[in-house]
């Protein structure tokens, strides 16, 4: 059991940065902890050095013992061969991730996507379908698990081949908000939950802003969806910046503000992207967006309902018997793949 780990991250008031510096100093925790406080105090403040050379919680640490050894439950640490690269790369890079699902996951291609949590009907299906269309092409999704955008696009990258993981702002036996526990659930399943905060950490909102680092730091790039000018998901841009980090904007109605984030990343140098394939040309992703074999695309409803001449969308609704919101998301994820072409007064035209 990594003891020494769960010491150092749970003493009290001793944050991250200390705890890279520590070890950076001492080289690994058992020398952190084997030093006296003469030789901690060097690097921490003297109620730092209190709470590091305090007896621990027992009953917090049987708790996390007790966690660890359910199926699919691990702590990754800096010391561990599979820590992933990208985060290494950060200034603030966590001394242990709490991992619940594929951890393997963490080394994977990524691609952050993010925005609003009040997002429009359309914004939760451009993020569903760029996230599945992305995640098909074999990237990693990446985002917060909030609700709005983080939720569509968690649900288009388990939708794809490349699955999906959340980086969440509590500790991993509590879910925020409660309403995506079925979507956490599939995530632990089928991809990946991961935080950097011990068991039983309460959403508070600092924590969120820390994720946020770890959401642009995993990945080789970030896609903002929808953002007013005051959205966190602004900030997970800017620290993606600082990262060296790529940042995609969709761009919307100048009359709505849940475009003005995203025009505004676009005005300071943001790509403007209208396609998931934008997306990969930018990264030089060589694996391109393609159906998932042509007898599936063959047989698609929406496909055989376009019959090679321009079609209205209600009349394609008649076609198929899809609600026009279903119809709409499954019209977005074909344009996405090259399968269609939206043409002027709402028609669309089978290309392929």
């Amino acid at each position: 059991m990594p003891d020494a780990w769960l010491r150092l991250t749970l003493a009290p008031g001793v944050g991250n940065t200390s705890l890279i510096r520590l070890l950076t100093a001492f080289g690994s925790p058992e020398a952190v902890l084997a030093s006296g406080r003469a030789a901690l105090a060097a690097h921490l403040s003297p109620a730092q050095c209190d709470a590091l050379l305090a007896e621990p919680d027992g009953a917090q640490l049987d708790a996390i013992h007790a966690w660890l050894a359910q199926p699919g439950n691990s702590l990754l640490t800096l010391a561990d061969e599979d820590y992933p690269k990208n985060l290494l790369e950060i200034a603030d890079p966590p001394a242990v991730l709490y991992c619940k699902g594929r951890r393997t996951l963490l080394n994977q291609v990524c691609l952050g996507v993010v925005g609003s949590r009040n997002a429009t009907p359309q914004g939760l299906r451009d993020a569903e379908a760029f996230a599945h269309a992305l995640s098909d092409a074999g990237l990693t999704i990446v985002s917060g698990l909030a609700l709005g955008i983080d939720t569509a696009a968690h649900r288009g990258g388990l939708a794809g081949a490349g699955s999906s993981i959340a980086i969440v702002g509590t500790g991993l036996d509590r879910i925020y908000p409660a309403s995506n526990k079925p979507l956490a659930h599939q995530l632990a399943e089928n991809g990946l939950i991961a935080s950097e905060f011990p068991l039983g950490t309460p959403p508070l909102p600092n924590h969120f802003p820390r994720r946020n680092r770890l959401i642009s730091g995993l990945s080789r790039g970030v896609l903002v969806v929808e953002a007013a000018p005051d959205s966190g998901s602004l900030i997970t841009a800017r620290v993606a910046t600082e990262q060296g980090r790529e940042v995609f904007a969709i761009p919307g109605s100048i009359h709505s503000p849940l475009a003005r984030g995203c025009h505004a990343l676009i005005k300071q140098g943001a790509k403007l992207v209208e396609s998931a394939a934008d997306i990969l040309d930018e990264l030089a992703w060589q694996q391109r967006l393609t159906p998932a074999a042509p007898a599936a695309a063959l047989s698609d409803p929406v496909l055989d309902a376009l019959d090679g001449a321009p079609t209205t969308v209600d009349v394609l609704a008649l076609r198929t018997g899809l609600t026009l919101d279903a119809l709409s998301a499954k019209l977005l994820a074909l344009e996405l793949e090259g399968l269609v072409a939206p043409l002027p007064g709402g028609r669309y035209q089978r290309i392929h």
